[in-house]
């Protein structure tokens, strides 16, 4: 596949030595973060390493959170230039990023993607309903015997939720804490689920987070790493475990997958695109704009990144599962980033 051979041309980051002047400085952009815009970013940096004179970047999977503390930690040549986010940047990760001394950071929101719940094709066929899935993964949830009050969830089976859903044990594996795909899936799909509770909605927002962002830790939600490919290879394998991760990583996985629909709407290109799809969420990358005079070609690589022929309707990003924003949003995008237009903050 293109994706693969893309993929295979692009060295994974190693240890990056600690340089302080720019006359001992890098040659290659250094890029680090989520798992989910690692595949996009690949692409991008092989074809940036093919048609010009500036080496290949170098990337790294760490997560999106991984990822931004690394970008946050500090200026000079010893830390990332580049890093990829599978949701937005939190106002506490760019206090971090402006306390350390990297002060302008150019966001640049990519385009689409969703979270879906996948399995096995000869699996169970498996279609919830968000509260159906907050149900199924939450560390505590509401009584089944009524009243406001919450449980350990005692749901052990798909069945104990609803007679429609399959009579087998809740087995889900997906990111750890520090990826972008967990962040949005806690926000989106755990916490839309947790909502559809008047009592719990009406809580103050931080004890409401805790009680809709907490996953179970009785062994039926599992947590991997930042490899996809482990949890398709156990889904492959075990056709009684579901698994959470991005929908660009199904489509190119989508001949051993079948996915969920959730609250009846099943993940496509379009559903994601026009936001009917309830669990679809936006990606970014962040450039630290001190670097670019100090790394050759972060500019350029901005410039191939956010070019029609990458990310518009009809770029080579599409091929490899990329939704793009609308044009409006793109063009606009695109001037912001080529200009190195900088973060406020408000923006958050």
């Amino acid at each position: 596949m293109k994706l693969k051979a893309a993929l295979a041309s692009v060295a994974l980051a190693g240890s990056i030595a600690a340089v302080s002047t720019p006359a001992m400085a890098r040659d290659t952009i250094n890029i680090v973060g989520s798992s989910t815009v690692y595949p996009f970013a690949t692409v991008v940096a092989e074809r940036f390493g093919r048609n010009t004179d500036f080496p290949t970047p170098k990337l790294e999977s760490t997560g999106s959170g991984g990822g931004l503390k690394l970008f946050c930690d500090g200026i000079g040549t010893q830390y990332a230039d580049i890093t990829n986010a599978s949701r937005r940047m939190k106002t506490s990760e760019f206090e971090n990023c402006q306390a350390n001394g990297v002060k302008d950071i150019v966001e640049v929101r990519i385009g689409s993607d969703g979270i879906v719940i996948a399995s096995g094709n000869d699996a169970p066929e498996l279609n919830l309903s968000l509260q159906q899935l907050f149900l199924a993964l939450a560390k505590d949830v509401p009584n089944p015997d009524g009243g406001d009050n919450l449980v350990a969830n005692p749901y052990e089976k798909w069945s104990d939720i609803s007679s429609d859903l399959p009579n087998i044990e809740i087995s889900v594996m997906g990111p750890p804490p520090t990826s972008g795909t967990r962040d949005a899936f806690v926000e989106i799909a755990m916490e839309g689920g947790c909502k559809k509770y008047d009592w719990i909605k009406s809580m103050g927002k931080s004890e409401m987070r805790g009680v809709c962002h907490n996953l179970r830790e009785d062994g039926a939600f599992i947590e991997a790493g930042e490899n996809d490919n482990l949890i398709v290879q156990r889904l492959i394998r075990d056709n009684g475990t579901y698994g959470v991760f991005g929908f660009s990583f199904f489509d190119e996985n989508r001949g051993q997958l079948q996915v969920a629909e959730i609250d009846g709407v099943a993940p496509s290109q379009d559903t994601i695109g026009d936001d009917s799809y309830p669990v679809a969420r936006s990606m970014f990358f962040y450039v630290k704009k001190a670097h670019v005079d100090v790394v050759p070609g972060i500019q350029e690589y901005v410039s191939e990144f956010t070019s029609e022929g990458a990310w518009g309707d009809n770029g080579y990003l599409v091929d490899v599962g990329l939704i793009p924003n609308p044009r409006n949003v793109r063009i606009q995008a695109a001037k912001d980033a080529q200009a190195l237009k900088t973060m406020t903050g408000n923006e958050l």
